[in-house]
């Protein structure tokens, strides 16, 4: 709202004073002329003394607010563990199921099941063979076939570029 009204006041001032219709009231080629014009006009007339200045009964412009504080980057989360292993994923005839945490098993997410860490539990899966790696939420058990360590949803796997493949070696870290 601020900047709105000073854009007025100036308009109104380079404007004003001299009965010489703004530029933003023309179009076309003449708009560019005008506007030129006008500028030019207004900066041979005005009176930068400063008597000139503090006695207009305009308020005078407030200082500039002081500047935000510079963010910080968000801090990388601790690793509780780390492990290695198989992984495989599940996904397309498990869709509308519910996991064993009771939530809907949804396309896309980035969900995965493991035999005995927390529901909820945040875990960073790095596939060794591409080295592209996902934070995944853990909120379903399993797997229980072979040796593998997790069991990732459709989307996570499609992340870590493991669906073609089926199973993949990859490390696990628990993240806090």
């Amino acid at each position: 709202m601020r900047r709105l009204f000073l854009l007025g006041g100036s308009a109104l001032l380079l404007s004003g004073s001299t009965g010489i219709t703004p530029a933003f009231a023309t179009t076309g080629r003449v708009a560019a002329a005008d506007s030129s014009a006008s500028l030019e006009l207004a900066i041979r007339t005005a009176d930068p003394s400063p008597e000139a200045a503090t006695s207009s009964d305009e308020p005078l412009l407030k200082p500039a607010a002081p500047a935000l504080p510079i963010a910080t980057p968000p801090q990388q989360p601790r690793i509780k563990s780390v492990s290695q292993g198989q992984a495989s994923w599940y996904g397309p005839g498990f869709f509308g199921n519910r996991t064993a945490s009771g939530e809907v098993l949804r396309p896309g997410t980035l969900t995965a099941a493991h035999r005995s860490l927390p529901f909820g539990t945040q875990v960073r899966v790095t596939n060794m063979g591409n080295g592209r790696s996902a934070i995944v939420r853990i909120n379903d058990r399993g797997p229980f076939h072979g040796h593998r360590v997790i069991d990732l949803a459709h989307g996570a796997a499609n992340q870590l570029g493991l669906v073609s493949s089926g199973i993949a070696n990859v490390k696990l870290e628990v993240l806090q």
